[in-house]
């Protein structure tokens, strides 16, 4: 007879994600690494009572079997997650526990977030009761047409995995099947189980075969053997050949192979938002990004191009200039990708395979006669980096270090300080594109930019989880006045829980990017900016508005140090790098009404503009926008 042990469903479910392990390349880490919680009546009483039991060490263990992090907002908690996820490079992920109501909603964008960037995280919203005795409860949405539905099938589009929890017996095969998801290098993402409140209570004898070790191999598929023959003759025949590293550059960590690979043939390979760092910035055949906030180095390679290689990258518009770039006739695309999806997209030549593994093979069949491209070609784009490395240069200078700087001069003064162990993490407002055309990676996992789902708010609760999964280097939350005030919440549980992030801060007074942006498209930069409304006309155009942002941050417990000029600025930094609490560097940049200051778009991004208007700076912009629309191409 089989042995069981009688628990509830949530004391059941936090056993097992106790003992779940992924596996690859001989390294083992625990699946599910810790739980973040808010608490109500949705699940305080069976998970809340579940982690109480797991969440300290036994008696002669240093560790807890299941560790549990205080949050403070829900979709925080699953943007410090991610942050977790990415820095283990998707061989850990953590869950996160929330009530019914908008504790389960609040997850929508970060669930949204994790899918779109393929980062694991578990979720476990509390539902309503499966029993239904006690309809309708607080907090539910009654649906008169279908009595199944809850707002956490609000979690279903944005979930790669989702499943409703009604009865004991339907843990034991959805939890496998999340579990498979989550260690899958394809399907990952956002994992959902939903979790009645009834059902989390209730007691069930459970095998304990479903509480044993379970290991789940993250697998490295090779290429097919007829598809690396198309793909060497590709890269043979091809005299302008591009390399594009995205993030799946990344989760392969194929870095150093794509180094050798690049060294060897002597392709230059530009970096999209997430796979920058893929090649450090001193790499001879780095070229620096790719796309809208590329260098003028890359896309002008771009536009000539006769041959794309794709590695780990979803071509988003950013990347492909809304497929404006690639301009060169005949340009064909080959796609190394461990998703087919990906791998077929503009009309490619697919490589399915994972990324190191794939540009291993590769690099074999191409290096049996030596291939290399030629040297004027590798001449020519090295001349090209030298003069865009000049354009950093003057960016980051200050001529006169006791006048209040620029936004490219802030992260001048940061990259004199930092080396390769530091982190920086961004996703939204100017501060990507400046990053992307000027930041010098120094380590394949310095540079942490979210811009797949480019979110508001993100950046210090994944600075969190970022630092959670390397607590000994210095990690830095670069924010902007518009994103830090979408999600400053963090910051007490960095404080409460004594992880020592930096938080960059800049001040420059509203929505600069989208600022910028609407001035393009003849919207006269309506709306972005935070200050008082004018009593002539009622515009936000009045006198900027009194709000302290340290100030703000000193209330919830974070050390700050205010910076008026480039020398005060350079002096703070430093001190936040050395401090071993969380400490923010609060500085207003001298472009305050204005986009960064960093050189322009290098490649077009289609944002439609209005087809009729009145205004004149409208119809400017529509004809400046038929102009471009007119270059795309399909690609096929």
């Amino acid at each position: 007879m089989t042995s069981t042990t009688r628990l509830t469903v949530a004391q059941a479910l936090v056993r097992f994600l106790s003992v779940q392990y992924t596996e690859r390349d001989g390294v083992r880490r625990r699946l599910i690494g810790a739980t973040w919680g808010i608490f109500g009546h949705g699940n305080v009483a069976g998970l809340g009572q579940a982690l109480i039991e797991h969440a300290t060490a036994p008696h002669g263990e240093t560790a807890p079997a299941m560790p549990f992090h205080q949050g403070r907002n829900e979709q925080s908690m699953v943007h410090a997650a991610v942050g977790y996820a990415r820095q283990s490079n998707r061989l850990s992920a953590h869950a996160v526990t929330t009530s019914i109501g908008p504790g389960a909603t609040n997850l929508v964008t970060g669930a949204a977030l994790a899918t779109i960037n393929h980062l694991p995280v578990l979720l476990l919203p509390g539902d309503t009761f499966a029993t239904r005795v006690a309809d309708p409860v607080l907090q539910q949405l009654e649906v008169p047409y279908a009595g199944d539905v809850s707002v956490n099938d609000c979690l279903r589009p944005v979930s790669r995995y989702f499943d409703r929890i009604n009865r004991p017996e339907a843990l034991i095969p959805a939890a496998l099947q999340a579990m498979r998801v989550l260690a899958d290098p394809v399907e990952t993402g956002a994992v959902t189980l939903a979790l009645p409140q009834d059902v989390q209570a209730e007691a069930h004898d459970w095998p304990d075969e479903f509480f044993a070790e379970r290991t789940w191999y993250v697998r490295r598929p090779a290429a097919d053997p007829a598809e690396l023959a198309e793909a060497v003759r590709a890269v043979r025949e091809a005299k302008r050949p591009l390399i594009i590293a995205g993030g799946g550059v990344h989760h392969s960590r194929a870095e150093a192979v794509l180094a050798e690979f690049a060294a060897a043939t002597g392709i230059p390979v530009a970096s999209t938002q997430a796979g920058k760092g893929s090649l450090n910035h001193d790499h001879p055949q780095d070229v620096g990004g790719i796309g809208h906030t590329g260098t003028a180095t890359a896309d002008e390679l771009a536009r000539l191009a006769d041959l794309v290689i794709g590695i780990g990258t979803r071509y988003t518009d950013f990347t492909t200039g809304s497929r404006t770039l690639f301009e060169r006739p005949g340009v064909r695309f080959l796609n190394l990708n461990i998703g087919a999806y990906d791998g077929h997209k503009l009309a490619g030549q697919p490589l399915i395979a994972d990324a190191r593994s794939g540009l291993a093979a590769l690099a074999e069949e191409l290096g049996r006669d030596e291939h290399r491209v030629t040297a004027s070609y590798i001449a020519e784009y090295r001349e090209d980096k030298e003069r865009w490395e000049q354009r950093v240069d003057a960016c980051y200078e200050a001529e006169e270090p006791d006048v209040r700087p620029t936004q490219p001069q802030v992260l001048g003064a940061l990259d004199e300080i930092v080396d390769a162990s530091d982190i920086l993490i961004n996703a939204a407002g100017s501060l990507p594109g400046d990053l992307h055309k000027l930041w010098r990676t120094r380590s394949f996992d310095q540079y942490h930019l979210e811009y797949g789902y480019s979110c508001m708010g993100y950046e210090i609760p994944a600075a969190i989880g970022v630092k959670l999964a390397a607590p000994d280097r210095p990690v830095w939350a670069l924010v902007g006045d518009g994103t830090y005030l979408m999600m400053p919440t963090e910051i007490v549980t960095a404080v409460q829980e004594g992880i020592a992030i930096k938080v960059l801060l800049i001040q420059n007074h509203g929505y600069a990017s989208i600022g910028g942006l609407s001035e393009s498209v003849g919207g006269e930069r309506f709306g972005t900016a935070y200050r008082h409304r004018s009593p002539e006309d009622g515009s936000y155009t009045g006198a900027r508005l009194p709000v302290d942002l340290a100030a703000n941050a000193a209330s919830l417990g974070m050390r700050v140090l205010r910076a008026k000029t480039v020398s005060d600025l350079r002096e703070a930094l430093a001190e936040a790098r050395a401090a071993d609490t969380p400490t923010c560097v609060y500085v207003e940049t001298e472009t305050a009404d204005t986009v960064s200051g960093a050189p322009p778009a290098q490649a077009w991004w289609d944002v439609p503009v209005a087809a009729t208007a009145t205004r004149s700076s409208a119809v400017k912009a529509r004809e400046l926008y038929e102009r471009h629309v007119s270059t795309r191409r399909r690609h096929l």
